[in-house]
């Protein structure tokens, strides 16, 4: 029985983050970006979110002050994400040690913890070497050189143009198994969260990830239809534990005014 309920608290926990198994644009190039990121640090997202059999959870995803890493300014991205069942609860941490400049990942992390189970992995990722290495002897070659990870494309997805009806395939994960992503703009609607409602971008992603999604999972993503392009609403479609949403409930060191918010009438 405990075992069961394990299995349907972990949804949520992973959403944010497992659910991302993302890869980057092919035109991104090195240098100086020509125009601002939508995110800097002090930035933070707050969630709420749910999943099926009375999963509830919260969370954050925020942006760390600038630090160095192997000479480079990096921002260190992080999510805290914990999910309840009644009196069983899981939580999974991650960060992401990004350049914002190339908008690269120079390492990654990710700490599970639930009931019976517990992982930890540390990946540290050599773009000018085209290889990466992680723990247990762990390793391979990159097929991109501008690799990125679950945590630092979700960020990066907020950066892209996004036209109505595009439809974009990505290599560009540091693991080359789980490429490729394919990305898709379904639409532009309004959305409300808890921090409000908002003028919506509607993006579809179908990514690879044999140890959670036992195959492609799907995973629906709702960014601000403006310059902030805050993520405002995740969805994800697990398989054999049904969907789990999260949702944006307030936000703090947004860049610029968020003008997709939609003021309340009265």
């Amino acid at each position: 029985m405990l075992s069961h309920r394990r299995l349907r608290v972990r949804p949520f926990a992973r959403l944010a983050l497992a659910a991302l198994s993302f890869v980057s644009l092919p035109s991104v190039v090195r240098g100086q970006r020509a125009v601002p990121l939508p995110f800097a640090p002090g930035e933070r997202l707050t969630y709420a979110g749910h999943a099926r059999m009375g999963v509830s959870g919260k969370g954050t995803i925020s942006v760390d002050a600038p630090s160095e890493l192997r000479g480079k300014t990096i921002w260190v991205l992080h999510s805290d994400m914990r999910g309840t069942l009644g009196p069983i609860s899981a939580k999974e941490q991650n960060a992401s040690w990004l350049n914002p400049v190339t908008m690269t990942s120079l390492r990654y992390t990710s700490s599970a913890n639930h009931l019976l189970k517990r992982s930890n992995e540390a990946v540290d990722i050599f773009a000018e070497e085209q290889r990466w290495t992680g723990a247990r002897g762990l390793g391979g070659t990159l097929v991109t050189e501008a690799p990125l990870d679950e945590l630092s494309f979700l960020f990066f997805l907020r950066t892209l143009p996004l036209a109505s009806d595009s439809a974009l395939t990505f290599s560009r994960h540091f693991d080359e198994a789980r490429n490729p992503t394919l990305v898709r703009v379904v639409g532009r609607e309004e959305v409300e969260v808890g921090a409000g409602r908002f003028h919506a971008i509607v993006v579809e992603m179908r990514v690879r990830d044999s140890r959670r999604y036992h195959g492609e999972g799907v995973i629906r993503v709702y960014l601000s239809d403006d310059r902030c392009r805050l993520l405002l609403r995740l969805e994800s479609k697990v398989p054999d534990a049904g969907s789990a949403t999260l949702g944006l409930t307030a936000y703090e060191g947004a860049q610029g005014e968020c003008t997709a918010r939609i003021p309340r009438v009265g």
